[in-house]
């Protein structure tokens, strides 16, 4: 089920190429939600696997995420979603990039209690990609609880995905992204927040800034992330835990079995 495509409208694809993001609701049928919701439960209550747990309950990235990357790799289920051609199809039609891989996917749960916001910031600085002046790497970022500011929606800062050079923010002792040079002509009050029922998603570039309220509740809150790039992109040499061990050289092309064309 998850393989049938989703047609956007012309006006989402506009106001994604003009934004930097956009939303798109009832992206998952209620049935692809209960299925979701229960792989990734069994997923995140699985202490093995291939996927990495990039914190432990108490460590300070845990109060800001509780994350677990690719997924995929650990839970058919998962990869049933991940690897299904509608989302990466839909990033196809909203970007008009001629191919799309996977880079990873990351379960993301906003934790009860001692909840801390995740704070305004860019992904691609994280990211190995040589092409840093292209808008050509973005995410998907799937509710899986209704989400709104008392547990952890999204909020996004239109047009600044045309911001290029920045510094990577560090999540558990950040500075103020804002406060960089470069930045400074963007403005965080112009920032639009995505309220969204169980099963929408939003869809960003890399370069966006982007910022996600601290979980008030007594539920986690779950969403799945999925980082696609353009085919052809290449491998800028440094440091990241997908990359790691796999023998690239700088200039290589991010491909292969473990970030494969899915679009």
């Amino acid at each position: 089920m998850v393989h049938a495509k989703m047609q956007l409208s012309e006006d989402q694809v506009a106001f994604y190429r003009e934004n930097g993001f956009v939303q798109v609701d009832g992206v998952l049928s209620p049935e692809e939600l209960a299925e979701l919701r229960e792989y990734m439960d069994e997923t995140m209550n699985n202490a093995g696997g291939r996927g990495l747990q990039t914190d432990q309950a108490g460590g300070a990235y845990y109060k800001v995420l509780n994350q677990r990357v690719n997924t995929w790799r650990d839970h058919g289920g998962m990869a049933r979603f991940v690897l299904g051609e509608r989302f990466a199809d839909m990033g196809k039609q909203l970007t008009g990039f001629e191919g799309i891989r996977l880079f990873h996917d990351h379960a993301l749960l906003k934790m009860p209690g001692d909840s801390k916001v995740t704070p305004w910031h860019q992904d691609r600085p994280y990211w190995p990609m040589n092409e840093m002046k292209t808008l050509n790497a973005f995410s998907i970022w799937i509710a899986l609880d209704d989400v709104d500011e008392n547990n952890g929606c999204m909020m996004f800062v239109p047009k600044s995905q045309k911001i290029r050079n920045l510094k990577g923010v560090d999540l558990v002792t950040p500075e103020d992204i804002f406060a960089q040079e470069g930045a400074k002509e963007m403005d965080r009050n112009t920032a639009v927040i995505c309220r969204m029922k169980a099963g929408s998603c939003t869809f960003h570039d890399g370069m966006t800034f982007h910022f996600a309220h601290a979980n008030a509740t007594d539920k986690p809150r779950r969403a799945l992330a999925i980082i696609f790039m353009e085919d052809g992109t290449t491998y800028s040499g440094v440091g990241h835990p997908i990359t790691d061990g796999l023998g690239l050289a700088v200039g290589d092309k991010l491909q292969g079995g473990l970030m494969p064309k899915l679009a």
